[in-house]
């Protein structure tokens, strides 16, 4: 036999079967997209339709169509077939006339008084529905009349007394001024010589009152002191206040031609 005869199988050398599968690969595949594009799934363009725009109508009161409409409601009126009608020749209704009278129509009976109100024992009401009657007199308050003063400073309080002239203050304004401070110098004459304003009582006349009072006052006996050296001597004056501040006279109102 031979040698090629014993072998169960026949082991021949592939020829051209490898392209062969290739070829069917590549065939399926070209089917496959043949297919797609063949069967593809085309979607129209969306298209939004607008809601139609309203419309008014309107019937002329001269139409036909007025007419037809009036008739048909005059038609359809449902008074027409819930009221009663009565018949033409009816009678109207009578009342019968009433025999019996009754006895209050022919007595009037006496009415007795009504009985007097118990009086009213209950504290008053904090809060009376009538306005309460201001009193005759009106009260008067007394004040303690309190006179302003001035304090000097230790540099010139240690002087004599100075010599002030008379004090007459006047103010516009109505609440308390708050004390004022200045600073004052004084020259070997007794003379004030300067005289600023360091702290404002709130009224700027009522300052320029107090600057001309410190101004106008003199230190007679300063070129006796012995201790005195120097041209000028500075020192402090605070003004407080009192309630001798007469008030300012009020401007009259210009005459006025009609």
């Amino acid at each position: 036999m031979n040698a090629t005869n014993d072998l169960v199988f026949g082991w021949e050398k592939p020829g051209r079967g490898k392209w062969t599968l290739s070829g069917f690969l590549l065939g399926s595949l070209a089917v496959h997209a043949f297919g797609f594009y063949l069967f593809q799934i085309v979607y129209p363009p969306a298209v939004a339709l607008l809601p139609p725009p309203g419309r008014i109508s309107l019937i002329a009161p001269n139409s036909d169509e007025n007419r037809q409409l009036l008739r048909w409601i005059e038609a359809e009126d449902p008074a027409l077939a819930s009221t009663t009608l009565p018949p033409p020749d009816a009678k109207a209704l009578v009342m019968p006339t009433i025999q019996h009278a009754p006895s209050y129509l022919g007595r009037q009976p006496a009415l007795k008084d009504l009985p007097p109100a118990p009086p009213a024992l209950r504290i008053p009401s904090a809060h009376p529905p009538a306005p309460i009657e201001k009193p005759a007199t009106a009260t008067q308050f007394v004040t303690k009349p309190i006179a302003t003063r001035i304090r000097f400073s230790p540099e010139l309080d240690s002087l004599i007394a100075p010599q002030t002239p008379e004090l007459k203050l006047n103010s516009a304004g109505r609440e308390a001024p708050e004390p004022a401070r200045f600073l004052i110098a004084v020259n070997d004459k007794g003379e004030v010589r300067h005289c600023f304003l360091q702290t404002s009582c709130g009224d700027t006349a009522l300052d320029e009152q107090a600057r001309n009072y410190l101004a106008a006052s003199r230190f007679p006996a300063i070129r006796d002191a012995p201790s005195i050296h120097a041209s000028l001597i500075w020192g402090s004056a605070t003004v407080e206040w009192g309630n001798d501040i007469a008030a300012a006279p009020s401007a009259s109102p210009a005459p006025t031609t009609p």
